[in-house]
């Protein structure tokens, strides 16, 4: 196939008219409706967006969870709105968790009359349910184990180290992140009578 030349001549006449001054008067218009297709047609599809999960940080809602306990019944974070909640994430090999253990237990035998919960979450990834039961007999706890077989909660929280304890308030909202253990008992006490002291607390 043959191409012919282009002639020079027209080449200059074409680009002559199309920087002659009404085209430079239009070029402005042009640019925004073309910057308004633009944004048009790059405009993200709502029904395929995703919202972020929660931040599992100090002033943030903690992330909803459902776990199993060892007897099966299945506790849901969101179902406990109006109870101030200590969240714990331990393991029984865990030399902190076990130091504090006790602490946990008279605090929850103290307060729960007045709503207090303790979510002792294990990482059974990182351990096994007969551990954490053979645990949990040895110190004689009475609140609710739960156990994070997959570990998604534990990505959730985004835990680093074990243990790591959540202060949620009546309202579901992380008041303190505590990294690391064992945390004293007169910190402890603090923490949840401040959470008892909530405006939004139910009472039993």
């Amino acid at each position: 196939m043959l191409f012919r030349p282009l002639d020079s001549r027209a080449f200059c006449s074409y680009t002559s008219h199309m920087f002659s001054p009404s085209w430079q008067r239009l070029a402005p218009y042009l640019i925004l409706i073309g910057g308004l297709v633009w944004i048009f047609a790059s405009r993200a599809d709502p029904s395929q967006t995703t919202a972020s999960p929660p931040v599992a940080q100090a002033g943030f809602r903690a992330p909803d969870f459902s776990l199993r306990t060892a007897e099966g019944e299945i506790i849901t974070l969101s179902e406990l709105k109006g109870r101030p909640i200590l969240i714990n994430f331990w393991a029984s090999w865990c030399p902190p968790c076990r130091a504090e253990m006790p602490a946990f237990e008279r605090a929850y035998q103290a307060w729960q009359d007045q709503g207090f919960l303790i979510l002792a979450i294990n990482a059974t990834q990182q351990d096994s349910v007969d551990q954490a039961l053979a645990f949990a007999q040895e110190y004689g706890l009475s609140f609710p184990l739960l156990f994070d077989a997959d570990g998604q909660v534990y990505r959730n929280y985004q835990v680093r180290s074990l243990p790591t304890s959540f202060f949620v308030d009546p309202q579901g909202v992380i008041r303190e992140v505590v990294v690391g253990g064992p945390i004293s008992e007169a910190l402890l006490h603090v923490r949840v009578e401040q959470l008892l002291k909530s405006p939004f607390l139910e009472r039993p």
